[in-house]
């Protein structure tokens, strides 16, 4: 009897890590401010904010398949200039690392970036969240909104 309790124990305790494994994997820095804001869905159109130091807009476009998934251009204004800005994007629905994607500066404060977001091999779609960040730190400033979008097999 107690052999079967401490199996159904050790059972129970795996299964718990393989239902909340990948939230551990998360890094605390992101998930806690993540998990708090409001979501703006980047395909759906152009999520813009105000911070202090001035106006914030991102946008998102979809470029079309070119044989290796689907390309997406994004396009950040900014109040003023960013250095070492990067765009990393985190996955949301399910935790497949993190891919920082450098942004080039064009005119003015306006900075692109054209990226292929990885899918997962069991399914046709993954949830991304996009993270503004100069260098290896956050903003100073970060958006007060959690900016996604889903990817999708063509």
């Amino acid at each position: 009897m107690l052999r079967a309790i401490f199996f159904l124990g050790v059972i129970s305790g795996l299964m718990a890590v393989i239902v909340f494994g990948a939230r551990w994997l998360q890094t605390s820095e992101y998930r806690g401010t993540a998990d708090s804001q409001a979501a703006c869905d980047l395909l759906s159109g152009p999520c813009e904010w105000s911070t202090k130091t001035g106006s914030w807009k991102i946008s998102l476009h979809v470029m079309g398949d070119k044989g290796q998934g689907t390309e997406y251009q994004l396009i950040v204004d900014t109040p003023a200039p960013q250095e070492r800005f990067l765009a990393v994007l985190r996955g949301e629905s399910m935790y497949m690392g993190e891919y920082p994607v450098p942004m080039r500066q064009g005119e003015g404060n306006q900075y692109t970036a054209q990226f292929t977001a990885p899918l997962c091999t069991t399914g046709d779609q993954m949830i991304w969240r996009i993270d503004l960040q100069e260098g290896q730190q956050r903003l100073p400033e970060p958006a007060p909104l959690k900016l996604v979008f889903q990817a999708r097999v063509q």
